[in-house]
């Protein structure tokens, strides 16, 4: 079961970046809202939604996961900092599900790429 972990939290963090694909993407009303509200509307939102794209397949391919890991540690960090700089934890009654979501994309990537740093080449920890 322990070497199945690590495969289950890249697969978590992919389904978690990749399902919110189909807001940025369709130009859903909220996503609109946010991208609106930070200045990033619409290439931000775009480009962000490319880069979450990159970041979930880059984390489901074996000799690429820590890229992934870091991808998403920046995307997801940038999203945290919006929250607290600009948005708010809660962002049109949600309940601060955004944020708590982001939150734990940010932690588990960050577990992720712990679990990894051995194969992160420029580190010289094998």
């Amino acid at each position: 079961m322990k070497k199945h972990i690590p495969l289950i939290l890249r697969i978590i963090v992919a389904f978690i970046l990749i399902q919110t694909l189909r807001f940025k993407f369709t130009a859903h009303a909220d996503s609109i809202y946010i991208f609106e509200k930070v200045g990033l509307e619409p290439y931000g939102r775009i480009g962000i939604g490319v880069l979450e794209l990159i970041a979930g397949i880059l984390l489901l391919i074996p000799k690429t996961v820590w890229v992934g890991a870091s991808l998403t540690l920046g995307v997801i960090g940038g999203a945290i900092m919006m929250h607290l700089a600009q948005l708010g934890i809660e962002v049109k009654n949600d309940g601060g599900t955004l944020f708590i979501t982001a939150l734990i994309t940010f932690i588990l990537s960050a577990v992720i790429l712990y679990l990894y740093r051995k194969d992160i080449p420029f580190l010289n920890l094998k």
